[in-house]
């Protein structure tokens, strides 16, 4: 029974929303080239090296895609898997230190916080890499609480792992979160012991080192290029791809991301001081503070880079849950009212915006919703008051109850029409091209989710007479051509000889 809600959150309707572009359709289209090529050490997107990202998650999803077919539930799937080895990890180790309750709701705020419920179900590496960073970073403190060396050799092992996932970010965090505890405890001989286990580097380098070379080997200067310099350099002395933000881009990100369990945030900021007189809190501290300054010293900026460092705030609240007050229940309360009114929401922004084509894609928000949109919606918002007005329950129990609901909502229902908004005419678009075995490109639109779905490569560049294209409404190319389909700002067309 307890880990039955967190299942269903990471799992209903895992496979019903289409694959969202760019980063969902660029790794399930790298993953279908894999397959297709059977090139299992390179990763092409559209015919062209990817260098992005390193290779384990692409092997996972292969191996997904391979046993259950192509679709959104098994390139998904990993990620699931993933969030729920992170879920286990977070129960065990609070269970060890706290007691069961505690456990309980530390597995529940991993399971149904906003940010983390998102990248369990999102086809990227990145809960595959928050898993390892996880494990890596449990074990760290096993190691410098009790002293065992299988703990430390399992760090290496998962920052291994962690290298195959994402690259030198898997090694950046463990290290620093060690290092700044014991800088702070003063206890250089333990920090020697930690950094220099040669079997642990042994391990570590027999589990990354392959694919690394054999990358060099491969593509030379270009791997180099590509992944060491603009995936991970440029990435935080720059910014990639237009997602730049100021100082207080996670100090406001944070909060939202972990709703609605954030609204114990003040009862976890209250105990700050406390907490760093104490060895286990410091550490999550430490933890969590190098990630939230990193990050934001970096120039690219994205909401889930924080999730990194999420998991120890998300014990902290799991201990400090039993202070809630009741009145902060208004807060998943207030955001349970927000999904009745959605729909109406962006229908109304996208009136008000100047772009054409987000005016066009969110025109469609109000009449994609289905039938049992509003009044499902609305019964869980009545749900969710009438848990919350229950006295008897402690407040953290209410809590639990209103996230597991939201959590529910958003997979049944709201994700799935969301995604129909944003991406649904990508992926019917993708299927008739499938269907017609058209030869199609990509024109000033970057959607390779259409790979995936019309199960051929799409380069980008101007179509040829007879061939089709997807571009969108406000960049439809200056040559003859015929529309063959269209929705929204989306436009499926031939181009005429």
């Amino acid at each position: 029974m307890l880990w039955l809600v967190p299942l269903a959150a990471w799992l209903t309707g895992l496979g019903t929303p289409p694959l969202f572009d760019v980063d969902e359709g660029a790794f399930s289209e790298a993953t279908r080239e894999m397959l297709v090529n059977g090139d299992w050490l390179s990763t092409w997107l559209n015919g062209v090296p990817r260098y992005d990202k390193p290779i384990l998650i692409y092997w996972l999803q292969a191996l997904s895609v391979a046993v259950l077919g192509l679709h959104e539930w098994a390139l998904r799937l990993p990620s699931a898997l993933a969030a729920m080895g992170w879920g286990w990890a977070v129960w065990r180790f609070v269970r060890e230190r706290a007691d069961a309750a505690a456990a309980e709701r530390a597995l529940w705020i991993v399971a149904t916080a906003l940010g983390p419920w998102i990248m369990a179900r999102a086809a990227t590496a990145d809960a595959l890499l928050n898993l390892w960073l996880t494990l890596a970073c449990l074990d760290l403190w096993r190691y410098l609480e009790r002293g065992q060396r299988p703990d430390l050799l399992r760090v290496y092992f998962w920052v291994g792992l962690g290298l195959l996932t994402k690259g030198p970010v898997a090694v950046l965090i463990p290290a620093a979160a060690g290092t700044l505890y014991t800088l702070l405890t003063r206890d250089g001989s333990t920090w020697r012991r930690i950094a220099f286990d040669m079997r642990g580097w042994l391990l570590l380098l027999a589990v990354a080192a392959p694919w690394y070379a054999a990358m060099l080997l491969t593509h030379g200067q270009a791997f180099v290029d590509g992944f060491i310099l603009r995936h991970n350099v440029q990435r935080f002395t720059g910014t990639l791809e237009g997602h730049s933000g100021g100082w207080l881009y996670y100090l406001i990100a944070l909060p939202l991301l972990l709703l609605p369990w954030s609204a114990a945030l003040p009862a976890v900021l209250r105990q700050i001081k406390p907490d760093v007189q104490t060895p286990l809190t410091r550490y999550l501290w430490l933890w969590c503070g190098f990630v939230l300054v990193f990050f934001s010293l970096s120039g690219t900026k994205l909401p889930h880079y924080v999730l990194y460092g999420s998991t120890p705030l998300m014990i902290l609240l799991a201990l400090r849950l039993p202070a809630l007050r009741g009145a902060w229940l208004i807060v998943p309360v207030a955001l349970l009212a927000l999904w009745p009114h959605l729909p109406a929401l962006l229908h109304e922004a996208g009136l008000r915006t100047g772009n054409p084509y987000y005016r066009a894609q969110l025109a469609l928000a109000r009449d994609l919703a289905p039938a049992l949109y509003a009044p499902v919606a609305w019964a869980v918002l009545i749900a969710g008051i009438v848990v919350a007005l229950q006295r008897r329950w402690p407040v953290w129990r209410r809590l639990q109850a209103l996230a597991a609901m939201q959590a529910l909502l958003l997979g049944a229902l709201v994700a799935p029409w969301f995604g129909d908004v944003l991406q649904g005419a990508v992926r019917h678009a993708g299927r008739l091209a499938h269907q017609a075995q058209a030869p199609a490109v990509l024109w000033r639109f970057d959607a390779p989710s259409f790979s995936v779905y019309a199960q051929s490569i799409t380069p980008k560049r101007l179509p040829e007479p007879g061939e089709w294209a997807l571009t969108r409404l406000d960049r439809l190319p200056d040559v003859p051509h015929t529309v063959i389909y269209q929705r929204g700002g989306v436009v499926l067309l031939r181009r005429d000889p």
